[in-house]
């Protein structure tokens, strides 16, 4: 029986997203989720959801190897010293009681905010199409997806959630937070991953909460075979070129994903 970091690499590859080429990626998912899909963000005639945060963000992207589609982003936010209007997602929402005393003495550059993660609704396995034929039609070509295929679509979501956590082990920082479903937090428990409730729980788009974890327990907690994913995605990242770039940097000329 195939490992999870097996099964799953068969069919993702994580990408870090280190052009603005590819960063568009990230914003055009975006889009098509909070914007056409939810009505959290307005429409507008680019179909690119952005915000200021991008500037200092990292983005993974998660592709689909056979098709070469994307199938999910996520970025972590860092606000860098010695930038006064750079500030975490959180900050820009009325959050209080908030109780950390780790966030409470972090300097700018040591804490990074896991934000926007999107999935198109192309790679969300829906109940009532077990047995069916899925068919992907992204204008240009047109992909038939296996039964065995959308059945690691529940894994998308995790391993997004991984690759964010593995940038927050290579950028060295000293604490991740995300704002969340607290049913969220319960879900990604199970996985071993303990993220913190550090605030009351506030009314944004339904009940959420902020929950931090600590650098000394990213991977601390994580059940066997989730580690094992996790050290695929962070090793494949490793070995990208992102470590030559800036958060918001274009320079590598190298435009495909």
């Amino acid at each position: 029986m195939e490992s999870l970091a097996q099964n799953f690499s068969h069919y993702f590859r994580p990408r870090y997203a280190a052009t603005r080429h590819q960063q568009r990626y990230s914003y055009t998912i975006r889009y098509q989720v909070y914007a056409e899909e939810l009505g959290w963000e307005p429409l507008n005639e680019h179909k690119l959801e952005t915000d200021s945060c991008d500037d200092y963000s990292h983005h993974c992207l998660l592709e689909h190897k056979r098709s070469g589609d994307i199938a999910g982003c996520v970025r972590v936010v860092i606000p860098t010293t010695g930038n006064s209007d750079a500030c975490l997602p959180f900050q820009l929402h009325d959050i209080s009681a908030i109780s950390s005393d780790k966030l409470s003495h972090l300097s700018p550059g040591s804490v990074g905010e896991i934000s926007r993660l999107a999935v198109p609704s192309s790679f969300r396995r829906r109940s009532n199409e077990t047995g069916k034929p899925y068919i992907l039609d992204n204008h240009n070509t047109t992909t038939i997806f296996t039964e065995e295929e959308r059945r690691n679509f529940p894994n998308i979501s995790i391993g997004l959630y991984l690759a964010a956590i593995a940038m927050v082990e290579l950028c060295d920082l000293d604490l991740a937070l995300v704002v969340m479903e607290p049913r969220l937090q319960r879900h990604l428990k199970r996985y071993g991953l303990l993220f913190n409730q550090i605030s009351t729980p506030f009314e944004l788009r339904g009940k959420r909460a902020l929950f931090e974890l600590p650098r000394s327990e990213l991977t601390r907690h994580m059940k066997p075979q989730i580690k094992l994913l996790y050290d695929m995605i962070r090793d494949d990242l490793e070995a990208q070129p992102w470590q030559i770039q800036q958060p918001g940097s274009s320079k590598n000329n190298n435009d495909s994903v």
